[in-house]
């Protein structure tokens, strides 16, 4: 796999995981990670497994969304894929806070899973 090709693994899960957070389903998004993922959202508790990736997820305020820019993907394994992205949340006030995204997902049983998540905001002279 090229670096394309972990960028293309990375878009398709993170257009999932788009998906399913601006309808709200925490459920849905917890099932997009292994069972011993790594999370830091923009929160800063740090989140380990689906039950506090799930508690994160249900906390955050309905309507609001998120717009995903896959940004690099590269290859650490045949299994293992990771890069950046960003990731514009826009609250149900309007507010917009743009974040800079880490990801590493795995495959596993023929299904790619997000394995580490983690957010940074991203500086005032890059927004």
């Amino acid at each position: 796999m090229t670096g394309a090709g972990a960028a293309d693994v990375l878009a398709g899960l993170l257009h999932d995981w788009q998906q399913a957070f601006n309808a709200h389903r925490p459920a849905e998004i917890v099932a997009l990670f292994s069972q011993d993922a790594l999370f830091q959202g923009v929160a800063p508790r740090l989140g380990h497994g689906p039950r506090e990736i799930f508690e994160y997820y249900a906390k955050v305020a309905r309507g609001t969304t998120a717009q995903v820019k896959v940004l690099s993907g590269g290859r650490l394994s045949q299994e293992i894929v990771h890069g950046f992205a960003e990731v514009a949340f826009t609250a149900p006030s309007g507010d917009v806070n743009l974040i800079c995204l880490s990801v590493v997902a795995e495959r596993a049983a023929g299904r790619w899973l997000i394995h580490q998540y983690h957010v940074a905001a991203r500086p005032a002279r890059e927004q």
